[in-house]
């Protein structure tokens, strides 16, 4: 897959929901876990089972956010290069053959949120553009077939 790109937000936010899962989230269910295990019967007691699972999902999170954070590399967009062409981080601005346009972010795959218009980088839209300019076509190709999009406006954080 290549590196692991991210960009600083996006660092920042698993992060911060790191802190959040480790400092404060965890310490309470396992409070409410001991609370319940004083209770009396485990096997029937919804506190406990409830506080069990969750906790697992809460280290399983944390095992993952804490692989990103050791194996990203984090890559301001705003100090890209050549900003009159496509790369990580930038958000571009294109118009299909029908001219309807849709705006996206090239952001690490942790990052990506399709519905925000935060795609990975690695996806077949962002492969495609990388390198482009404003006016180039691209012809992407998709699940339902080939599309055309030309880039109409690049821009970079702080630009």
């Amino acid at each position: 897959m290549g590196d692991r790109f991210i960009t600083p937000q996006g660092f920042a936010a698993i992060r911060a929901e790191y802190d959040q899962l480790f400092g404060t989230e965890r310490p309470k269910l396992v409070e409410v876990i001991s609370w319940a295990a004083g209770n009396g019967d485990r096997s029937e007691n919804g506190d406990y089972i409830y506080g069990r699972k969750r906790l697992r999902e809460i280290d399983r999170r944390l095992g993952y956010l804490a692989k990103v954070m050791k194996t990203a590399k984090v890559v301001d967009p705003a100090r890209q290069g050549d900003q009159g062409q496509v790369r990580f981080g930038a958000t571009v601005e294109l118009a299909d053959e029908d001219d309807a346009r849709r705006t996206l972010t090239l952001v690490g795959d942790d990052e990506a949120d399709a519905a925000a218009g935060r795609i990975s980088w690695h996806s077949p839209i962002a492969r495609a553009l990388v390198g482009a300019k404003v006016g180039d076509e691209r012809v992407v190709r998709l699940p339902a077939g080939e599309k055309s999009y030309e880039v109409t406006a690049i821009s970079y954080p702080g630009t």
